[in-house]
């Protein structure tokens, strides 16, 4: 045995995995259980086929048909010719991605992270952290017990293992008996497992079975640089995650969750009524949770589960940490007026899940007996409740960008997203409250060529000039050569159905047109205006000038 093994040998004993615990669910024949239990009508034995490689081979088998001697890949004449009453399906490849995603949701109501396994076939492995869950199961046996009960009674063929690393896990639950594989046992369990259990390529497997490796307990003593030189460093990865030496991450599939609230009913409920009256109780439970913690959250996410092993997701953001549970209620419930339409609850819904995500810490306020909320919390908590109702993109607000050129020193951004806490403490200059978006040609006349002005037309009308101070001098940025105005950034997606604000087709910018000299007007009315000339004065090419904004 070399060092690299005893080393390994070690770190098992004193549980470098890490104390982590991951089910994996197997379910071989998920496409074809899937598609009788949709359609009663489909009769066993069934198959589904694909065009591969030039012929229609098959690519789904239930356990009938895999029973009598059927496999995926086999030839589909083939398989009719063993088989003559089999029945035959073309698969619809995107109709059950969408049912497995859908199915893969659904156990979140056992633990927030779940994942799809891909890596080796496109259906049939879902991985669960459930680190943490167990006890609210009465334990990890339970647990896996109820789970592969419940995925039976719905008619679905399945085996599951819970182990301290997936890799542990999906090897056992695909070659052992469905079994709690602690972490003293881990590697006597693992040693035993056919080499297949590593998640290898056929040509891996092919050639450890050339070299008379049968099981993983033959071939982890081998050394590891001749392994490495023939297999590659995928074949060591799968053995060091499968014995906890490499950690494995799972990617879940819906937001991890920080902290959440959940209820789980007796008998299925389906009005919305119903829905909102238990997301008010469980934003209550969640508000008490995220006090105690001194945390408040911007993003929360609730999660309905149906009967049908379906889930429906429903997201809102909020502009500032908050827990306050009546605003959280109030974002779901316009958020449901926009989706309500879409809204089905199926044969109804037996849990629901309230979570807070984006968590920071929120220090708690002392109010008096005559004191009030903030305008400020006000505003932002009317922006929230419009954007949930509106739509992200509907409601926007004014967001400071670092530029001196005054079209560029502001943009739109939603209500939700604007931040301008990193300008806090700059100097702001004194600008117009109404700006042009794109500056007008005015005809200015002065006393002296390079005076202050003392009439200017706009738009065919004279206006007389009383006052004027400046000038107020700003040179080209010449890093922006090129760049087109953006009074909305582009990154802001607009959401599902809704069309992205108006975006001006403005001139790109030339650093070449020179600087700009602004003064502040007033004519005889009191009107004050901001005027520029473009460039410097010379009397063989006088500088235009321009109308950019207006003053109150």
């Amino acid at each position: 045995m070399d060092s690299q093994h005893l080393l390994l040998s070690a770190a098992m004993q004193t549980g470098a995995a890490g104390a982590r615990r991951f089910l994996v669910l197997f379910l071989p024949h998920w496409p074809t259980d899937y598609l009788k239990r949709r359609d009663g009508g489909l009769k066993a034995p069934l198959v589904l086929y694909e065009v591969i490689k030039g012929g229609l081979r098959l690519a789904a088998v239930d356990a009938e048909a895999a029973g009598r001697g059927l496999s995926v890949g086999q030839n589909l004449a083939d398989a009719r010719a063993m088989v003559p009453e089999l029945t035959v399906r073309e698969m619809d490849r995107p109709l059950l991605e969408a049912a497995f995603a859908d199915f893969a949701d659904w156990h979140s109501n056992a633990s927030p992270l779940v994942a799809a396994m891909n890596d080796v076939s496109g259906f049939g492995d879902l991985v669960l952290d459930i680190t943490g869950v167990a006890h609210l199961f009465g334990g990890e046996r339970p647990m896996l017990r109820l789970l592969l009960t419940r995925l039976r009674d719905l008619g679905y063929t399945v085996a599951g293992a819970i182990a301290p690393t997936i890799g542990a896990a999906w090897g056992v639950s695909h070659f052992a008996r469905s079994q709690v594989v602690e972490m003293a046992e881990l590697e006597t369990v693992l040693d035993a497992l056919p080499v297949h259990a590593l998640r290898l390529a056929p040509a891996q497997i092919a050639g450890l079975s050339q070299m008379g490796l049968k099981t993983i307990g033959q071939l982890r003593p081998r050394e590891r640089k001749p392994l490495q030189a023939r297999f590659g460093a995928s074949l060591l990865a799968r053995l060091d995650q499968a014995y906890g030496m490499i950690e494995e991450r799972m990617t879940p599939r819906l937001p991890p969750a920080e902290l959440y609230a959940e209820r789980r009913f007796a008998d299925p409920i389906g009005l919305m009524d119903d829905v909102l009256m238990t997301c008010h109780d469980l934003a209550i439970q969640l508000a008490i949770r995220l006090e105690a913690e001194g945390q408040g959250g911007q993003a929360f996410h609730l999660f309905l589960y149906r009967v049908d092993h379906k889930v429906m997701a429903l997201s809102v953001n909020s502009a500032r940490l908050t827990r306050d549970p009546e605003h959280i209620t109030k974002l779901f419930a316009n958020r449901s007026e926009r989706l309500e339409g879409d809204y089905d609850a199926g044969f109804g819904i037996d849990m629901i899940r309230l979570a807070a995500s984006s968590v920071s810490e929120l220090d708690a306020v002392q109010l008096g007996a005559f004191s009030h909320q903030g305008v400020a919390e006000d505003l932002d908590q009317l922006n929230d409740r419009m954007s949930s109702r509106l739509g992200t993109m509907a409601v926007l607000k004014t967001q400071l960008v670092a530029s001196h050129i005054p079209e560029r020193a502001a943009r739109l951004v939603p209500a939700l997203v604007a931040n301008n806490a990193d300008r806090a403490g700059w100097p702001i200059p004194v600008r117009p409250l109404r700006l042009l978006p794109v500056p007008e040609l005015v005809a200015i006349n002065a006393e002296v060529p390079e005076g202050l002005p003392a009439s200017m037309i706009w738009r065919r009308e004279s206006y007389k000039i009383e006052k004027a101070s400046g000038p107020e001098r700003l040179g080209a940025e010449w890093w922006r050569s090129g760049q087109r105005l953006q009074l909305v950034p582009p990154e802001e997606k607009p959401e599902k159905g809704e069309k992205p604000p108006h975006i001006p087709n403005l001139a790109l910018f030339d650093p070449a047109a020179g600087t700009r000299d602004y003064y502040v007007v007033e004519d005889e009315s009191g009107r004050r205006f901001w005027i520029f000339r473009q460039g410097f004065y010379t009397a063989e090419n006088p500088p235009p000038w321009y109308l950019h904004g207006f003053f109150p």
